[in-house]
């Protein structure tokens, strides 16, 4: 039931959160791919970021982990590939001069950091570097405003969008919060891992900001805005909610490295491959038509059936070490 109500929620508030921010682009006279990148990325990357926070503090960090890894595998596997069945989505040069490369690095420095451990200090570089990256995008951000969402004849106040978007932002901070409890409770009474529920079904939940959005200007044809959006919202992703697991994991996040935990590195390598796979192909094609769009699902569904088995594998692990001690 609370899925439910979280998908209902999410559904109306992302589509007023977007057509809000939309119009104070046009209201501030800012790029679509400026308001992309901080306002929409900053909302819609909201719930990852609550969600790891209240996990990193209370040492549930795996939980957070997974929820920022497979969110970032979800934006640019998912609901890109989503919006591309849609509508062919055109990358603009600037986006590939500026948040393709912003995002893809902040995704290489996050998985590098977790590779290690994200400590304390790791978290306040990760800040330092997410506030350069967005005096970069406003500074830069010189590309002609956007005026598909203003009526002829009707010019929106800065009081009621500013309302719309505020609205829209809560409530799709809250739909995702209310879909991640259900999800986990769910996930939780079948005895999942808390890292798979966190690489999976939490962070589909905490995409789903990012899924409607994206597909409501898919829908009114704003290019702009979807590229601008994914990308911000992975570069806040790896930044942002990396930061804030640095700073509330009580003692840091200890190392993969040579802990044996194969599933974490899989998801990480398989993070990579997917950030790095798209920056290639915006750059080489500047454009995903419906073809690569179905690519991409099939990428994201090949990326929940290996998480899968590996949660099965380890599952099968575990029940053989506990047959191993406990008597029969």
């Amino acid at each position: 039931m609370l899925c439910v109500a979280g998908i209902v929620l999410l559904s109306f508030a992302a589509d007023a959160f977007v057509e809000g921010a939309a119009r104070l682009a046009t209201i501030m006279n800012v790029s679509p791919i400026v308001i992309g990148a901080v306002i929409i990325g900053f909302g819609t990357s909201a719930p990852e970021m609550l969600v790891s926070a209240v996990a990193a503090a209370r040492g549930d960090v795996d939980l957070g982990l997974g929820n920022v890894i497979g969110s970032n595998i979800a934006n640019l596997s998912l609901v890109l590939g989503s919006a591309a069945l849609i509508v062919p989505i055109a990358v603009a040069k600037e986006v590939l001069k500026r948040e393709a490369i912003m995002a893809t690095t902040a995704a290489i420095v996050f998985a590098a950091a977790v590779y290690r451990g994200i400590e304390p200090w790791e978290g306040a570089v990760l800040l330092i570097l997410l506030i350069a990256a967005i005096y970069w995008v406003v500074r830069s951000g010189n590309v002609p405003p956007i005026d598909e969402f203003v009526e002829e004849g009707k010019e929106p106040k800065l009081g009621v969008e500013s309302i719309r978007t505020l609205i829209g932002l809560v409530g799709t901070v809250g739909g995702a919060w209310i879909l991640v409890r259900g999800a986990t409770d769910l996930a939780t009474e079948f005895g999942f891992d808390k890292g798979f529920v966190g690489v999976t079904l939490v962070a589909i939940g905490t995409s789903l900001p990012e899924l409607v959005t994206t597909v409501a200007a898919a829908r009114q044809g704003s290019t702009d805005l979807i590229v601008g959006n994914l990308l911000g919202s992975n570069l806040f992703n790896s930044l942002a909610v990396g930061a804030v697991i640095g700073f509330f994991g009580s003692d840091g996040v200890g190392s993969f490295l040579g802990s044996g935990e194969s599933a974490p590195l899989l998801d990480i390598t398989f993070m990579l491959i997917v950030c790095i796979g798209a920056f290639i192909a915006m750059w080489s094609r500047e454009i995903f038509t419906r073809i690569e769009g179905l690519l991409l699902l099939t990428v994201f569904v090949a990326f929940i059936a290996m998480a899968y088995a590996s949660e099965a594998d380890a599952s099968s692990a575990a029940a053989a070490a506990i047959a191993a001690i406990v008597p029969g």
